[in-house]
């Protein structure tokens, strides 16, 4: 090789072995913070879509699980229940298999009142078309016209909600029957 060559493969600043690289261009700067921020941006935006991805993953599980700690109240209940009908099988004495069955329906409103399911009590009150189910209407001189008479099944509500109206029948005036 000859030092014409090795000149010419020279980069420029590699004329001087040892000297300071030239300063960036405001071009070079500038491209150079412009990928700075793209990479933080993609980095932001992988971490927000991982974090909404956490998130939504949490609350799926969470309602799939949502009912495990009632579910785990109520075992007791069934372990109960089923340890009354076995002592049914065998027991000659009605009343005490139904004190058993008392305690363990008692056991299990327990467990309703503790996950704030109330009894929707109709008797005597006004009908609700929100809280009651009209089964139908008897006449009745006993009761104020539109007043539930007798429910035949019980309403059930969680908190504030609804969870099964009372089915009732509703007091109405009887008809002249001259």
């Amino acid at each position: 090789m000859n030092d014409e060559t090795q000149l010419d493969e020279t980069l420029p600043g590699d004329e001087f072995p040892g000297a300071p690289a030239p300063e960036p261009t405001e071009e070079e700067k500038l491209r150079a913070q412009v990928a700075d921020l793209k990479d933080k941006l993609l980095r932001g935006q992988a971490d927000w879509d991982n974090s909404r991805k956490r998130l939504q993953r949490a609350q799926e599980e969470s309602v799939r699980y949502a009912s495990e700690a009632l579910l785990e109240k109520l075992l007791p209940v069934l372990d109960n229940f089923e340890m009354g009908m076995q002592a049914a099988k065998t027991a000659s004495d009605a009343k005490t298999i139904a004190q058993g069955f008392e305690m363990v329906l008692a056991q299990l409103h327990q467990v309703l009142r503790d996950a704030g399911v109330e009894s929707v009590d109709a008797t005597g009150q006004p009908f609700d078309p929100h809280r009651h189910e009209a089964l139908g209407h008897q006449d009745s001189d006993e009761h104020p016209e539109g007043h539930v008479i007798f429910q035949t099944r019980k309403g059930y509500k969680l908190k504030d909600r609804l969870l099964r109206p009372a089915s009732v029948f509703v007091a109405r005036r009887p008809e002249n029957r001259d």
